[in-house]
């Protein structure tokens, strides 16, 4: 069998069935993506601070201390991450209407505040804070 070649014919793609293929991605992925709707704004009128109304003297008040360097101090003893956990779990079980006070230094890495607050979650304790200082007030 012969084919008749010729030079003068020019070989060309056809773009119409590309167009159409990528008319029809676009449709598709118009349709299946959903449109985000703007959350509302809710107000809320936040209650004041209950702990800043209660006196420590009238509750027992347990201080946790950590420095810049990472270090703990359960109120002015030196301890561990181990011996940390171990205070923790015992606090929460013999002191369970007490409060666990947090002092983090404002240096101090932020994983060592997160540790301390896993394991009062972890130990049960919910019924501490983290005490911040405001600006301008003398260091204790």
């Amino acid at each position: 069998m012969r084919l008749d070649m010729d030079d003068g014919d020019d070989i060309g793609v056809d773009m119409g069935p590309l167009i159409d293929c990528v008319f029809l991605l676009l449709i598709f992925f118009l349709v299946s993506t959903t449109m985000k709707k703007p959350e509302q704004e809710i107000q809320v009128d936040l209650p004041d601070p209950a702990i800043s109304a209660v006196s420590s003297t009238a509750m027992q008040v347990q201080n946790l201390v950590v420095d810049a360097s990472g270090n703990f101090y359960w109120g002015a003893t030196p301890i561990g991450q181990q011996e940390l956990h171990n205070k923790i779990r015992l606090w929460a079980e013999e002191n369970p209407e007490s409060h666990l006070r947090i002092n983090v230094d404002r240096n101090a890495p932020s994983r060592f505040l997160v540790q301390v607050v896993d394991l009062c979650t972890y130990e049960g304790l919910t019924n501490y804070s983290i005490q911040t200082q405001e600006n301008g007030a003398p260091k204790s």
